[in-house]
């Protein structure tokens, strides 16, 4: 049975979520990881980035992948570069730091050059206390890893160039996407 992230947020009538769209459009990133010949998303949806789930399915370029836990995304993404696909990975800071154990072993150990678009909770909600927030870049700075911060609406040519740079150059990248609300 398949279940979709609106499905998933059904089951928490209660969770006040905000109807302002990710910072970057769905169908612009369907399209660019087209363009970039991405094979597989492999993906856990948070409330911002899960927008983008009906343009990302209904791409013929890609298979979307949804995963359990983060840690699943690296290995799975691993797999798959591994096996000669391109996949991309899709997931949130906290998710990001809960597989940290995963990322480790693929990027650092198996040395393998996988790209991580991470939705950058609450950098965009003034004062917040969420630490998410306050922990994402210090921890990509920690682990050497090329990273951008995408935080305007305009950005997604940014966002082409830096993976073209990171596939260029054979290394993991990250791109950190702000998002408005925890």
């Amino acid at each position: 049975m398949r279940c979709s992230f609106d499905d998933a947020l059904s089951a928490f009538p209660g969770l006040a979520l905000s109807n302002a769209p990710p910072l970057l459009p769905a169908a612009e990133v369907a399209a660019l990881l087209a363009e970039l010949g991405t094979t597989h998303v492999v993906w856990l949806p948070d409330s911002d980035v899960g927008q983008w789930e009906s343009a990302l399915q209904s791409s013929p370029a890609f298979r979307l992948l949804r995963v359990c836990r983060e840690s699943e995304a690296w290995t799975i993404a691993a797999g798959l570069l591994i096996g000669g696909a391109r996949p991309m990975i899709v997931m949130q800071t906290t998710g990001m730091f809960d597989s940290g154990d995963s990322l480790r072993n693929c990027l650092f150990d198996m040395r393998l050059p996988l790209y991580a678009i991470v939705g950058h909770r609450s950098y965009l909600v003034e004062n917040s206390t969420d630490t998410a927030k306050h922990f994402a870049e210090p921890i990509l700075k920690a682990w050497g890893l090329d990273y951008i911060l995408l935080a305007r609406t305009d950005e997604t040519p940014q966002l082409r160039e830096h993976i073209l740079k990171c596939h260029a150059a054979g290394k993991p990248g990250v791109a950190l996407l702000a998002e408005g609300r925890m």
